[in-house]
């Protein structure tokens, strides 16, 4: 018997499997070759036809005459940049803009202040009935806006406020404060109680103790409630064609309805309108990037 042979069965049997190569076992979460080409693929085509609208709105701006989105293959041979020179140079679209900035700014300043308060008034403070308010201002998201309009004008006639920014600025806090009240709720029950005592060992009243610490800390939240805010009343139109009566006082959900009469409907000019909206609504999204994801999911949970 060789030496080699000796040498070979004197080995253990764990001695024989450990000479074997290993197989590397996968890590939790982690996939593997074919699933990440699988989830890459899923998400491209995701974002494929999420963009595809946004997409064919810019080509439809493009096309000169407005039957062209009958006729779309010919806007390539036609293209042109009339139709924004016209909006901006024939149409009331700067005074849309005008309108439509002093309505969202407003209501976005005075809704997020107001939902502020009540979601830390909530959060924090146990007077009589703290539960049922909340509840009742979510019963008052449940009636429709035709139902609501009626009284609301009556109100806002006898206040005067009838065609005026404030009114509908005020109007538009309705529908806002209610959703964001309980979305800043949700987000002030994950900052620490120890904070608030920590502002009354320093001397600061409850409001201060807000303003100067809550506050702060709660720039996550307060960034998806003002980023709600502006997308509603941005895009609101029963409101704003019902309580402004003037021409120059529209806003761009309402002036973009001036493209479209009972014989005509200029496709063209309302696709490059809406091009030209989509603008503010990206520079207001791209300041609040931030703290959106985090403002979306830290109420979610509690402590």
């Amino acid at each position: 018997m060789s030496t080699t042979t000796v040498e070979t069965s004197a080995r253990t049997p764990g001695q024989t499997r450990a000479a074997a190569p290993r197989r590397t076992a996968r890590r939790r979460g982690e996939r593997g070759p074919l699933g990440s080409v699988a989830s890459h693929a899923a998400l491209t085509g995701a974002s494929l036809i999420a963009f595809f609208p946004v997409a064919w709105l810019i080509f439809l701006s493009l096309g000169p005459d407005k039957d062209d989105y009958l006729h779309p293959g010919r806007i390539w041979r036609t293209m042109t940049f009339d139709n924004y020179s016209f909006v901006l140079n024939h149409t009331s679209f700067f005074d849309w803009l005008k309108s439509s900035l002093v309505v969202t700014v407003g209501t976005t300043a005075i809704g997020v202040l107001i939902a502020a308060t009540t979601g830390y008034a909530v959060s924090r403070m146990r007077f009589p009935g703290y539960k049922k308010f909340m509840w009742l201002l979510l019963l008052t998201q449940m009636f429709p806006i035709a139902v609501l309009i009626v009284p609301m004008y009556q109100i806002m006639s006898d206040l005067g406020l009838i065609d005026t920014y404030l009114g509908l600025i005020l109007i538009n806090c309705t529908t806002i404060v209610p959703y964001s009240a309980w979305l800043l709720k949700g987000y002030f029950d994950t900052i620490p109680f120890e904070i608030d005592e920590a502002g009354r060992i320093d001397g600061l009243s409850p409001f201060g103790t807000f303003v100067r610490l809550i506050l702060p800390l709660a720039k996550p939240g307060l960034a998806v409630a003002a980023f709600y805010a502006f997308l509603t009343a941005f895009g609101e139109v029963a409101f704003a064609s019902t309580f402004m009566l003037s021409d120059d006082k529209y806003t761009f959900a309402v002036g973009l309805q001036s493209f479209i009469s009972e014989h005509d409907a200029q496709r063209n000019l309302m696709a490059a309108t809406a091009v030209l909206i989509a603008i503010p609504v990206s520079v207001f999204f791209y300041l609040v990037q931030k703290n959106l994801v985090t403002g979306l999911t830290a109420g979610g949970t509690k402590g």
